[in-house]
């Protein structure tokens, strides 16, 4: 693994700590939101070290994340569709005015299993 693959990892770990404890004072959108920082993060490490580049917004860390992955036997099929399904939070956390936009407790756990699953598996990939 690359030292900036590394790097990005050990960003992973950190916001998904956060969503952790976030997700412990029930605020729910934050701690999702955060989740998905940490699958985000994971992906760039995924990405740049399988082409030593780094995308630089996040449709282009989704669509490269895919891209590359989609044929990796070490990713499954669950953590390529997660990074894409989570980035809502991020957008109803971020932009989203709509009061029935409504991320609760238990979505916000399911992103963080989701998110710890995404982290490892990209671990697992680029060791």
């Amino acid at each position: 693994m690359t030292p900036e693959a590394a790097r990005y990892l050990e960003k992973a770990g950190e916001d998904l700590s956060e969503a952790q404890q976030i997700a412990a004072i029930h605020l729910a959108k934050v701690a999702a939101r955060s989740a998905y920082y940490a699958a985000f993060h994971a992906a760039e490490a995924y990405i740049v070290a399988k082409t030593g580049r780094v995308a630089r917004t996040h449709s282009g860390v989704r669509a490269e994340f895919s891209r590359l992955a989609k044929d990796d036997p070490l990713i499954s099929k669950s953590l390529i569709t997660f990074l894409p399904q989570a980035y809502r939070y991020k957008e109803i956390g971020d932009y989203s005015l709509d009061p029935d936009a409504v991320i609760t407790m238990g979505h916000a756990e399911a992103a963080i299993i989701s998110a710890a699953a995404f982290i490892n598996g990209v671990r697992n990939a680029l060791v």
